[in-house]
């Protein structure tokens, strides 16, 4: 049995059912979950001071391209809108390979950690033909690696350039290659119990570069097997051109007709809905992952998260790929959230603690699971703790719940326990040597650029 005590932390913001933050309290984990939370524990186990510490529930992404580390703030593409940027980017990630999966992930998943986040999902969607079949299986093994919770996406293409679509023919592959890989990975990886460390989404990328017969075939897969769908849908008013035009139809309607609404269902962005759109997703329960700086940089648009929220719309938090972003930085991506609605919708926008909301509860209501997203007994022991006394925090923490999107947090933080294990300390990856990625990491850049 595994235990350990927790004592005197300053704050614990539990984003549970009672919104409640718990002054001075101790937190005893045993075997990776949380047996008690109050006041004046008593427990034979080791025992952690959390003086001055307030404590979070690990933050949940849920939409991220880890691969796209390896081509972030390349100076030709930083302008570019969404079509002509992905169409100038497919020309590198067609070089994509097992060893840039497996570093791109470890720097992904290790920068993640740091900064609080202790599940992930991933939507890779790029297999160009020469990898292989092995890529989700490189990005299991780097998260296994770091200690980190992982819902990864076997996403696939299968529309090229001569079909109609964006990506070249070299990355695209067959629906019948597509739909075996993914049973093969579901069986293999896929966990759905309490606490589980790897999960398997089906994911076809997106209107552009998926066919109709793709889409519903992976919608039956996934429905066959009890895993969750995700999607692009409504990112830009280009994709929403291409559907009408391909399809006579605006993107959401489209994907209505092959079945893809319902509480399985999660698209990324979802900045282009009307009206009435907004109301069919509230009633069918599909989600939205939220990705701002993304959406900014892109010059994407805006989601209309604040009248999502009041609808009761699942809406989650992600940092889209990193090409789009240039960080996998959780705590960032809440400040930049905070702020961009506050400007879009005044005093109807997000609290601070909405934020930390859509960034915790709202990630684990996306991705379907109820064990984790929120601190309280029998929950999963997944939390980061923050030093009050950092002097870049002077002043700010007496509204510990509103903090991290209000002030934010410019660095990583001190520790971030996932199932009870740490896996950061004093702001430094615990399993992996972070000198030792970034040094092997740069030798495959320079060969991953020039292929």
């Amino acid at each position: 049995m595994q235990r350990m005590l927790l004592k005197n932390i300053r704050a614990v913001v539990t984003c549970d059912d009672g919104d409640r933050v718990i002054k001075n309290a101790d937190l005893l984990i045993e075997d990776g979950v949380i047996r008690a939370l109050g006041h004046n524990l008593c427990a034979e186990a080791p025992v952690f001071d959390a003086s001055h510490m307030l404590c979070y529930p690990g933050l949940i992404n849920t939409h991220h391209h880890l691969y796209q580390i390896f081509s972030r703030n390349l100076p030709a593409v930083q302008g570019l809108a969404l079509f002509d940027w992905l169409v100038a980017l497919y020309e590198i990630w067609k070089n994509l390979d097992r060893d840039v999966v497996r570093l791109s992930s470890l720097t992904g998943l290790g920068e993640l950690l740091k900064t609080g986040c202790t599940t992930c999902f991933d939507h890779h969607y790029v297999f160009p033909h020469a990898a292989g079949d092995l890529l989700i299986d490189m990005q299991f093994a780097a998260a296994e690696e770091l200690g980190i919770r992982m819902h990864a996406a076997r996403g696939s293409m299968d529309l090229s350039r001569k079909d109609g679509g964006l990506p070249p023919d070299g990355v695209v592959q067959t629906v019948d290659a597509i739909l075996r890989d993914s049973q093969r990975l579901i069986e293999a990886y896929h966990d759905p119990s309490f606490g589980s460390m790897r999960q398997v989404v089906l994911a076809p990328c997106s209107p552009f570069s998926v066919s109709g017969d793709l889409m519903r075939q992976s919608a039956l897969l996934a429905r066959q097997f009890g895993v969750r769908l995700h999607t692009h849908l409504c990112e830009t008013r280009d994709e929403e051109r291409f559907t009408l035009e391909a399809f006579g139809m605006r993107p959401f309607a489209y994907m209505q007709s092959l079945g893809w609404t319902g509480p399985d269902v999660w698209y990324a962005h979802g900045i282009h809905f009307n009206d009435a759109e907004l109301r069919s997703l509230a009633k069918t329960g599909t989600g939205i992952a939220h990705c701002p700086i993304s959406n900014m940089k892109l010059s994407s648009g805006v989601a209309r998260v604040p009248e999502m929220l009041r609808l009761n719309i699942p809406v989650g938090l992600g940092v889209d790929g990193s090409a789009s972003n240039d960080g996998s930085n959780l705590l960032e991506e809440m400040r930049v959230c905070y702020l961009l609605h506050r400007l879009i919708s005044g005093e109807s926008a997000l609290s601070g603690y909405d934020v930390l909301k859509l960034a915790t509860r709202g990630g684990a209501r996306l991705l379907g699971r109820t064990d984790i997203g929120h601190l309280a007994v029998g929950m999963c022991a997944d939390f980061f703790l923050i030093d009050s006394r950092r002097i870049e925090l002077t002043g700010a923490s007496e509204s510990p719940e509103a903090m991290l999107a209000t002030v934010g947090l410019k660095g990583a933080v001190d520790y971030t326990f996932v199932g009870g294990r740490m896996v950061v300390r004093n702001g430094r990856l615990c399993n992996a040597d972070e000198a030792a990625i970034s040094g092997e990491s740069a030798l495959k850049l320079s060969r991953y650029w020039s292929a």
